[in-house]
């Protein structure tokens, strides 16, 4: 399988490290999840690109700003399982492309599960930025 390119929307096999891991000194996530690319900029360095991503998660968050539900038919058109789950707005992971914790999928050896649909994606970028900018949020660097 081929490297997808880094886009807004994809969602994407990823070792995300929870901020609380991150706190207590983890330098690794515990286990690979689908994450959401929420923002993708041009590198200090030529050629790069610095992506942003959200985790997708089964634990419901404890303040329902901090996570946007992810409607059933999302989840089928991506692959993911039935279980409810949510987009976390309230932190992330920022890293240059595509760095080391991004992770073939075990069934089909791809990287992605395919993009959100445009709608729910300008949802989940909404409440980001919203936190975001209430200084609310938190990001990882993993470089």
């Amino acid at each position: 399988m081929t490297l997808p390119a880094p886009e807004p929307g994809l969602v994407i096999n990823y070792a995300y490290l929870w901020h609380y891991e991150h706190e207590t000194g983890r330098e690794e996530g515990r286990k690979d999840r689908p994450s959401a690319i929420v923002l993708c900029v041009e590198g200090e360095a030529a050629g790069t690109t610095v992506v942003t991503v959200l985790p997708i998660t089964h634990v419901a968050p404890k303040n329902p700003d901090e996570g946007v539900a992810v409607p059933a038919a999302v989840k089928r058109h991506l692959g993911l399982d039935d279980a409810p789950s949510w987009i976390m707005v309230s932190e992330g992971n920022e890293f240059v492309w595509p760095g080391y914790d991004l992770r073939r999928r075990r069934k089909d050896g791809s990287y992605s599960y395919g993009f959100l649909p445009p709608r729910f994606f300008d949802r989940v970028v909404k409440a980001f930025v919203a936190l975001h900018e209430a200084r609310k949020s938190r990001t990882v660097p993993r470089d």
